[in-house]
């Protein structure tokens, strides 16, 4: 019988053949992270973390982030050796190819037990900090009963190096998040070659200097690993183990060196290692005694599962309904009765308000009636607008709050927030200004890589911000933003659409959604008292005939009342103006055919939008626009400018039928 030191060599060795077996096989993938950190996942996995592979989505599991992407290997031989039934060996053989669920990064959604994308360095160690985050505001909603479970991260040196890592530590100290451990494979290698070409700085210091316990082991000791562990499980605060180890671990001739990071070993490499760890097994071959210990490892959590459930099943019924409501019950009837009453109020009042103040208006009708709803902001609450009355803050030992301040940390806010939506049981948003959605763009794009649900405030949406100058002025973001596949974008015009866009966006529970919000006040342009909502529909018909006109003036946000006030000026001259009003593109190119051709027309489309004119071409003939940064200056004076005025508008749909008349003369001419 082995000894338990040589039998846990070997449960490790099962994660580095199959990893570099997999890699090999693509011809393809990242090494040297499976099997440098084979030894300390084989503790993690074995001892301590607390999970049910045949229950993968228990909401009181442990999470385990592998931010250092790249090594994805190392998680799917986890997920596969522990007994997850969808990662199946067929699955590790077909690691990179195209239908598997073995992605070269992981990626939420193709296999149980991947709890979030990574591979962009940092932002799976940043999405840590949010896991950690939700579990402490879901154990202050619902006791340790229900909530008490660890979050751990390995992260290696690049994620380290990025810049998002600073924000997130420094967040995760504050908060005091005592759950969060975080792994660090302390290889010092980079695809450059050894860290020292770049990097000098004490990570240890650095975390301690943000209120992190710190701890150091020797990565492949894995009685070490197992002491650092526990003891990391008993700290006050958030936790780094600098691990040491060797990069490719057991590769006879590249261990240690930049080799292994990103290429397969080659077959003559392996062969090599296979003897020098006395490993028998063929290609993806584990021993069956090796894969009976792993399958028990994956199994250990099932009693602990049982007897959640059995807790669960005795909690009070009031708490188990809220839990419910929470964590997916999907039941809108309490936000829409919200709506509906704020809407009646908006229609009475029509007030004019910027966006904005809109958006916080609404937060107060509806922060009671959406389930698990936590807002923050990136150090602009009082100019974002985005907390409601109800809302008390998040702080370090005090969870049970709903507003979180994320400091000047937008990079962090984003990733912090995809954590706290994949964690379960919250709705997050968060404000910042328009742009710098530049900070957040890359959690951003993740989150609609991902389909979490999180919202975006992000306010100060155009010129019309003024005097803060082109520094502030967004010009090309609410473009760039459309850019990203799977996100919303949604630019409403007064105070009524802004309740319907947060509607819509609450309802969208497969990707994130941006509002982007006025700093200027603007007309209530519509009211309605109905059910129905129009914003929802991307696009609609604001004013003007169907069927009856001679042009469409289509626009968002503040530039909608523009159009308003052009068609009225066009009317004078007996040209029949139709205003389309479009605050969502994406929506609006999910409707019907028949319902788009009725909004758009067949008369000549001029867009208005304070922005570029990147994606409106698809819609219109031409575009009023932005064609280069903004100025300082007061609102009213930067939109005559940048000729933003009734008056233009109107001239430009003049010029845009005469125009367009000319060109048919001439086509038909031509014929």
């Amino acid at each position: 019988m082995l000894d338990q030191s040589t039998q846990d060599k070997t449960l490790a060795n099962a994660i580095r053949f199959l990893s570099a077996d997999a890699v090999q096989a693509a011809n393809s993938g990242h090494p040297g992270m499976p099997l440098g950190m084979a030894d300390v996942a084989t503790v993690l996995f074995s001892k301590h973390l607390k999970f049910d592979a045949s229950q993968p989505d228990w909401a009181d599991r442990d999470r385990f982030v592998l931010s250092a992407g790249h090594g994805s290997m190392l998680l799917y031989s986890l997920l596969y050796l522990t007994g997850y039934p969808e990662m199946t060996l067929e699955q590790i053989k077909n690691f990179r190819q195209m239908g598997s669920i073995t992605a070269g990064h992981p990626e939420y959604g193709h296999a149980p037990g991947i709890e979030t994308t990574t591979g962009p360095l940092g932002q799976g160690l940043a999405m840590a900090v949010g896991l950690a985050l939700g579990e402490r505001m879901a154990n202050a909603r619902y006791g340790d009963d229900l909530v008490d479970h660890h979050t751990y991260a390995i992260a290696g040196d690049g994620c380290l190096m990025e810049g998002i890592s600073q924000e997130a530590i420094s967040f995760a100290g504050h908060q005091g998040l005592s759950k969060l451990i975080v792994l660090w494979d302390d290889n010092a290698i980079t695809i450059d070659g050894s860290t020292d070409v770049s990097t000098s700085e004490d990570q240890i210091k650095r975390f301690e200097a943000a209120g992190w316990a710190t701890l150091s082991v020797d990565g492949h000791d894995m009685a070490a690993i197992d002491a650092a562990l526990s003891q990391a499980k008993n700290q006050d605060k958030p936790t780094l183990i600098a691990c040491k180890t060797v990069i490719g671990w057991g590769a006879p001739t590249l261990a240690g060196t930049a080799k292994t990071h990103g290429a397969p070993l080659g077959a003559e490499e392996i062969a090599g290692m296979r003897e020098a760890l006395g490993w028998a097994g063929e290609a993806f071959e584990t021993p069956a005694e090796v894969l009976e210990a792993w399958r028990a490892i994956g199994a250990r959590g099932q009693g602990e599962f049982a007897a959640w459930s059995e807790r669960f099943a005795n909690a009070p019924q009031e708490q188990r309904d809220a839990w419910q409501a929470a964590y997916g019950s999907g039941d809108t009837s309490a936000l829409n009765d919200a709506i509906a009453a704020h809407k009646k109020a908006l229609a009475k009042d029509m007030p004019k308000v910027a966006t904005r103040k809109a958006s916080e208006n609404t937060l107060n009708a509806i922060a009671d009636a959406v389930p698990g709803f936590v807002g923050g902001s990136a150090d602009l609450t009082g100019s974002n607008n985005t907390k409601a009355k109800s809302q008390e803050p998040v702080q370090k030992g005090a969870y049970g709050g709903a507003y979180i301040h994320y400091g000047v940390r937008e990079f962090a806010m984003g990733a912090i927030m995809n954590g706290l939506a994949l964690h379960g049981g919250f709705r997050p948003y968060g404000g910042t200004f328009l742009v710098f959605s530049d900070y957040m763009r890359p959690a951003m794009r993740l989150a609609a890589l991902m389909g979490t649900p999180v919202i975006y405030v992000l306010t100060h949406d155009s010129i019309g911000l003024g005097e803060d100058g082109p520094t502030h002025q967004p010009v090309e973001h609410v473009a760039s933003l459309r850019a990203i596949p799977n996100l919303q974008v949604w630019r409403p015009a007064d105070a009524l659409e802004t309740a319907e866009a947060w509607q819509a966006s609450l309802a969208n529970t497969s990707g994130p959604c941006v509002l982007a919000l006025s700093r200027q006040g603007l007309p209530a342009l519509r009211a309605s008292t109905k059910k129905e909502n129009l914003t929802a529909k991307g696009g609609y018909i604001l004013s003007g005939d169907k069927s009856e006109r001679d042009v469409t003036l289509m626009a968002t946000g503040s530039e909608v009342e523009l159009a308003v006030a052009a068609a009225e000026k066009l009317a004078e001259k007996n040209i029949k103006a139709t205003v389309v009003s479009m605050p969502c593109l994406e929506a609006f190119d999910t409707q019907r055919s028949s319902y788009q051709l009725d909004v758009l027309g067949d008369a000549p489309v001029l867009a208005i939008e304070a922005g570029i004119d990147q994606g409106w071409y698809k819609y219109a003939d031409d575009v009023v626009c932005m064609e280069s940064f903004g100025a300082s200056a007061p609102a009213g004076e930067l939109f005559k400018h940048f000729g933003f005025t009734a008056e233009n508008v109107a001239a430009r749909a003049e010029q845009l039928i005469a125009d367009l008349d000319v060109e048919a003369l001439l086509n038909s001419e031509g014929k």
